[in-house]
């Protein structure tokens, strides 16, 4: 299977099926608002609007497994994002990204690139103390917390996964490789 045969739940109903991503760049990230990333929507809205028109796309999937951090409806989460980081990209439905009832594309994404880099002793020590606390990280490639991004090429390959600590500033160099 490839990145283009899923679909996922869209925050008002229905599927939407990967394959209307063909040709795009995606950045797939899971999401809290009640979480020390959570600023990182600022960043993601800034990544959203300097590439969103050469074909870049953000699929944000808020994610409530890591310490309860995603509370409210996905509407209420949709409103928080878009009153307070002005974020355009759309959140999907809320969905696990680790355990028996993962999103099957969360499956596929952690298959396809089961280690994120990791540079820093902060970063790791940071990585380290979070994947304690999460009660759904088991496996290795299991994502570790709130904000772990997974970069898709205009094929559908993954081709990056950045743990939490990475700024998405830090990102826009591999973004504009690929647009």
């Amino acid at each position: 299977m490839s990145f283009y045969d899923y679909s996922v739940k869209q925050r008002k109903g229905g599927d939407f099926a990967l394959s209307q991503l063909k040709g795009k760049v995606v950045l797939v990230v899971n999401t809290a608002t009640g979480c020390g990333f959570t600023p990182q929507y600022k960043g993601l809205e800034a990544l959203y609007e300097k590439y969103h028109e050469k074909g870049f796309e953000i699929l944000d999937f808020p994610c409530n497994q890591f310490r309860g951090q995603a509370p409210g409806t996905d509407e209420e989460i949709h409103e928080f994002c878009t009153l307070k980081y002005k974020t355009q990209f759309d959140q999907m439905k809320k969905i696990d990204v680790n355990g028996e009832n993962e999103d099957p594309l969360y499956t596929f994404l952690k298959k396809e690139m089961p280690d994120e880099a990791v540079k820093g002793l902060k970063a790791k020590a940071m990585l380290k103390a979070v994947g304690k606390l999460s009660e759904s990280t088991k496996a290795d490639s299991d994502i570790k917390w709130n904000f772990t991004k997974f970069l898709i090429d205009r094929e559908g390959r993954v081709v990056g996964r950045y743990n939490p600590t990475v700024e998405p500033k830090s990102i826009d160099a591999d973004i504009a490789a690929l647009i």
